[in-house]
């Protein structure tokens, strides 16, 4: 009776008293990974050989003890583990780091926007109180001078002071750097577009760039939101509120990071949590769809929700 053995060393082929009567060495981790080749070679000349019994595996075992074999197998799990390494990284990880940037750049944008209203309101306290929005805010305090937005904000002078040109400048230095991060956000944003489209087109479609890329952290993965239940998906972002929830006996959240969509924000207030859980049906469907390569349906489901929610 003759045996095939394959390690990661090579395929061996051992006689009935388990001893190597023949090896095919492997030269990279790539063989091993095709070892099927190896096996074939080895049975084109033995074609009577059989798989290695299981009860028999510790014999064999014993004869790779030898240390002439110690400084192959180092090497060969060393370039074994890099390869895992390299295969492991995927799109998931990608959306990840892209996504958790975007949320640490908007933390950078609110700090300096705060800095720069306190500093500039030295200079011009009503444009602050006039503009809310943090980007208008910065395009106005870099397109126009002083005098420019008195006029727009009709008013004949300012409660602030007259600063040097060299105060001035420090300020319009700050805006237009905060602003560099706006557009560093917006390349993200589009750069997620296109590594969702092709890796998961229903749950950009339904969600969006942003709430579909936050979902896929909060998610940890792809994979694990489609095996996840539509009621966890619901909660996703709402982990405080939810172990508060448990620990004092508060009310329970009905909605996470999914509060921001589009859909949920049309809802009446009282019908919010009912417009949450729908989508999150519907959002738990796509990322099945998606990790398991189903038909494009975001757009139908959608316009089901739209007309629900109406």
């Amino acid at each position: 009776m003759v045996y095939f053995f394959t390690n990661l060393l090579g395929t061996f082929l051992l006689d009935e008293h388990l001893r190597i009567v023949e090896e095919l060495l492997f030269k990279s981790v790539q063989d091993y990974l095709k070892k099927e080749t190896a096996e074939k070679k080895l049975w084109k000349t033995n074609p009577s050989m059989k798989p290695l019994p299981l009860e028999k595996l510790p014999q064999v075992l014993a004869l790779f003890r030898d240390q002439k074999y110690f400084t192959s197998f180092y090497q060969k799990n060393l370039e074994l583990t890099r390869q895992a390494l390299r295969d492991s990284v995927s799109e998931d990880q990608l959306i990840i780091q892209a996504i958790a940037n975007i949320s640490e750049i908007d933390k950078v944008i609110n700090l300096l926007c705060k800095r720069l209203r306190e500093w500039y309101g030295w200079y011009l306290p009503e444009l602050s109180e006039a503009t809310i929005n943090n980007e208008q805010f910065l395009s106005l305090v870099m397109e126009k001078k002083k005098e420019e937005l008195l006029k727009d904000l009709s008013l004949k002078e300012t409660m602030g002071a007259e600063l040097d040109t060299i105060h001035v400048e420090e300020m319009l230095s700050l805006a237009q750097e905060t602003l560099h991060f706006y557009s560093l956000r917006k390349k993200h944003e589009g750069y997620l577009q296109k590594v969702m489209q092709k890796y998961c087109p229903n749950l950009l479609e339904l969600a969006g760039v942003t709430i579909g890329a936050k979902l896929i952290e909060l998610g940890r993965s792809l994979k694990h939101l489609a095996l996840l239940p539509s009621s966890t998906i619901q909660l996703l972002g709402a982990e405080k509120a939810l172990f508060r929830h448990i620990k004092t006996g508060s009310r329970p959240p009905k909605y996470g990071v999914i509060l921001g969509h589009q859909l949920v924000q049309k809802a009446a207030r009282d019908e919010k949590g009912k417009a949450a859980r729908m989508l999150a049906d519907k959002l738990s469907l796509c990322c099945r769809l998606d990790y398991f390569k189903g038909e494009f349906k975001a757009k139908e489901y959608r316009k089901e929700l739209e007309e629900k929610i109406k």
